[in-house]
């Protein structure tokens, strides 16, 4: 499938980093030095990039799990999505949920992109559902182990 892509950015244009990969790299695209980020704090950073989705599809923007783990930032809406309609920059919530400060520097990978395809559906108003055996049970009703 082919995406059109605009990059205004001064990095490479994202690509899958082995045959296996869901997602590709996202990179800060800060024009005026590095963004430091406190704990609890959140940001929108911008990509450079700009998308033409085919219409059935859509981008999310997750989280890389290293990052996650290594310094505790996280992308906050995550999968935040972008609609084949959108033509704005790409951009990241990063939210640092770490207890120390984290500096983000142009270029660094600060999230990854996945392309999903998706059906936009047409509700049919009814009276009652059908039964099931879990019925309205969920938020953790078969126990924690």
């Amino acid at each position: 499938m082919k995406v059109k892509l605009v990059n205004k950015s001064n990095h490479p244009t994202p690509t899958y980093e082995t045959v296996g990969s869901a997602g590709m790299d996202l990179r800060a695209n800060i024009e005026n030095g590095n963004i430091e980020l406190k704990p609890l704090e959140r940001i929108l950073i911008p990509t450079g990039l700009f998308l033409e989705l085919p219409l059935g599809y859509e981008a999310q923007v997750r989280s890389r799990s290293g990052l996650s783990l290594k310094k505790g930032l996280t992308v906050l809406n995550a999968p935040g999505t972008i609609d084949s309609d959108y033509r704005g920059e790409v951009g990241v919530i990063l939210a640092n949920i770490s207890n120390e400060n984290v500096v983000i520097e142009n270029g660094d990978r600060v999230a990854q992109l996945v392309i999903a395809s998706c059906i936009q559906a047409e509700f049919e108003l009814v009276s009652e559902l059908t039964t099931t055996a879990r019925g309205i049970g969920g938020f953790g009703h078969t126990g924690i182990k």
